[in-house]
């Protein structure tokens, strides 16, 4: 099924950007920095398995494979260098400075890599135009350390977060959904994590995706009913496992709920309209742009539950489901 008409979607003449950064400004901006591959390769450490100090994939290899294979399925396209994102730096030193004061440390004598890392890469001359925004294909992953088992044999699985979807550009909101993102990818090497990548650029419908997203628009709540959504938002939180288990997930905490409710109010691009009310493709980035507080290893789970979330919203309002958030 194609949508490329009703959703103006265009395809745009390459022209010579190539070395650009995919997105200038930060799409997660808690707890990170920025960084780039040249930075990453030449002074970050790689990490080993403990038992036979045989090195994990690195955070260069996954991303230098990421932007290998996106090259040659978007052949024709533009394809931008990666925007990346670091967090949680793990330091060392090298033997002959372990009885140097930390102050004393020269720059040849530490070590460093980064246990969490988030990327990005842009497609802008593919994209889409939803709700009056720009949206261009963005692709990308999370590699988080934390999650492998570094005590055991290079045979471990190591885990990694890979996706596809939309960036909304006046705003750098990812739009992240169940089809283009693989949460758990288990792999031993590089290989199988290449097998992976290419398999979930190969499938993903970009027009299917976009049709989604442009429905969003068609649909609006009342400042009352909002009301009602936040109210019930924060309850969601403190409701007991037992009730959980028939009401759709919620994985915003009070803090992002507090700035979905003043860019209600004060968001230049999404805010309510004259009338009080908001649509839902506003809502959907009010929750987004709340979600740059994330930290990377939670990052793209809550992208995925931003839109998953809109989604039951906007079924209720349709009368096809039960809304406990709306209700």
């Amino acid at each position: 099924m194609e949508y490329t008409n009703s959703l103006q979607l265009e395809v745009i003449q390459p022209i010579e950007v190539e070395e650009m950064t995919s997105t200038g400004k930060p799409f997660i901006e808690a707890n990170t920095v920025s960084s780039n591959m040249d930075e990453i390769r030449k002074n970050h450490i790689i990490p080993v398995f403990v038992k036979d100090n045989e090195p994990l994939v690195s955070h260069s290899e996954f991303i230098d494979s990421s932007c290998r294979i996106a090259s040659d399925i978007f052949h024709d396209e533009i394809i931008l260098k990666p925007n990346i994102r670091l967090s949680h730096p793990i330091k060392g030193r090298i033997p002959e400075a372990k009885h140097k004061p930390a102050n004393q440390l020269m720059d040849w004598e530490t070590t460093l890599y980064y246990e969490r890392m988030a990327f990005i890469i842009e497609v802008p001359s593919i994209r889409g135009l939803v709700g009056g925004n720009e949206l261009s294909l963005t692709i990308g992953g999370v590699k988080a350390y934390n999650t492998d088992n570094l005590y055991s044999r290079s045979m471990s699985e190591q885990n990694f977060k890979i996706f596809i979807g939309f960036q909304n550009k006046v705003c750098t909101n990812l739009c992240v959904w169940t089809d283009g993102f693989m949460s758990d990818v288990k792999v031993k090497n590089i290989e199988q994590l290449n097998i992976c990548i290419r398999t979930l650029l190969e499938s993903y419908n970009k027009n299917y995706h976009l049709h989604h997203l442009q429905q969003l628009t068609e649909y609006y709540l009342t400042e009352q009913q909002f009301a009602q959504l936040i109210g019930r938002c924060r309850m969601y939180q403190q409701i007991p496992q037992s009730m959980r288990n028939d009401i759709p997930a919620l994985l915003f905490g009070d803090q992002q709920m507090n700035n979905v409710v003043r860019d209600f109010y004060r968001d230049d691009s999404f805010c309510r309209d004259g009338n009080g009310n908001i649509n839902l493709w506003k809502l959907y980035n009010l929750f987004t742009g709340a979600n740059k507080s994330s930290y990377i290893d939670t990052f793209l789970d809550k992208s995925v539950n931003a839109y998953q979330f809109v989604e039951q919203v906007k079924w209720g309002l349709q009368g096809n489901s039960h809304s406990w958030y709306l209700n």
